[in-house]
């Protein structure tokens, strides 16, 4: 069945209220790690109702605009309250174009092994960490849905002109920017899912040099026309992507060191793209994508 409301409690008396109401809990503490508020996610899912068919986060004003203007409801409940991270907020859309697809269930990962087993089983990982910037542990909510989907179409953003003409065609934003930790410009991955297997991407490539541009140009993959390194000033990344040969692709992501090894270990691919640096440490990001 179509899940049909999505709902967040922060405390006991809201998680009362809630069961009062039929709706389920998921029993991850989205705060996991962290000595945050103990938050839970809780939906219903019902055969009659409009089913979800998109979910997407925000953690600044900018995110924020383009999904209400887009027509997305907000739950107004901090995903990070009581941490000392950024306010993290769900939004989620009932959508009719050809890329929403009803979601028939929902899960939390709390680690990279964790996650590489819903990879293994063919869920769709959504690309925020629900313990934005909180130290704890990586939190990352996952969908199901109703019939297969692919990745038919693939694009970035570096402004926040598009984002409202990109989600009323249906495209998912994939809510990790490409240039986390640093100054420069916030780049954004997008996705447009697809039912129809002939429509699909069937294999991906980034170059972060001259010489791997050319290369992967000459074996005839199409440039995503978006610097994922948009002005750090450093060597210029670039998301190509075909649609011969090669099974279709049915999800994709971001991922950072840790969880390389859990995701080739269930046949993920795993392609390098930039490199970033904070009060942590160094960061690699990569894309991850299954077939």
């Amino acid at each position: 069945m179509p899940i049909t409301q999505i709902a967040v409690s922060l405390n006991s008396t809201e998680e009362s209220q809630l069961r009062a109401q039929g709706f389920r809990k998921d029993k991850v503490n989205l705060n996991k790690g962290t000595a945050g508020d103990r938050i839970h996610l809780w939906y219903k899912d019902e055969s009659s109702g409009e089913g979800i068919t998109r979910i997407q986060f925000s953690y600044t004003d900018d995110m924020a605009k383009g999904l209400c203007d887009a027509g997305y409801r907000k739950i107004d409940k901090d995903l990070n309250a009581g941490a000392v991270g950024a306010s993290v907020y769900l939004w989620y859309y009932k959508g009719s174009t050809e890329a929403d697809v009803a979601i028939t269930d929902l899960y939390v990962s709390t680690n990279a092994t964790d996650e590489s087993q819903r990879v293994r089983f063919g869920w769709e990982r959504l690309t925020c960490d629900l313990n934005q910037d909180t130290g704890g542990n990586y939190i990352y909510l996952w969908v199901q849905r109703e019939t297969q989907v692919y990745i038919g179409d693939i694009t970035a953003t570096s402004t926040w002109i598009s984002d409202v003409d990109l989600f009323e065609k249906g495209y998912t934003r994939m809510d990790d920017n490409t240039n986390k930790f640093m100054a420069q410009d916030r780049v954004y991955i997008w996705y447009l899912l697809t039912t129809d297997e002939e429509k699909a991407i069937r294999d991906l490539q980034v170059s972060t040099n001259c010489s791997e541009y050319n290369n992967v140009q000459q074996q005839g993959f199409e440039v995503v026309n978006m610097d994922l390194n948009r002005g750090t000033g450093r060597d210029e990344v670039f998301l190509w992507y075909r649609k011969d040969g090669n099974d279709p692709i049915k999800g994709l992501g971001m991922i950072t060191d840790r969880a390389v090894r859990p995701y080739k270990e269930v046949g993920a691919r795993v392609l390098k793209m930039t490199q970033v640096s904070s009060a942590c440490g160094k960061f690699t990001f990569y894309l991850s994508f299954y077939r």
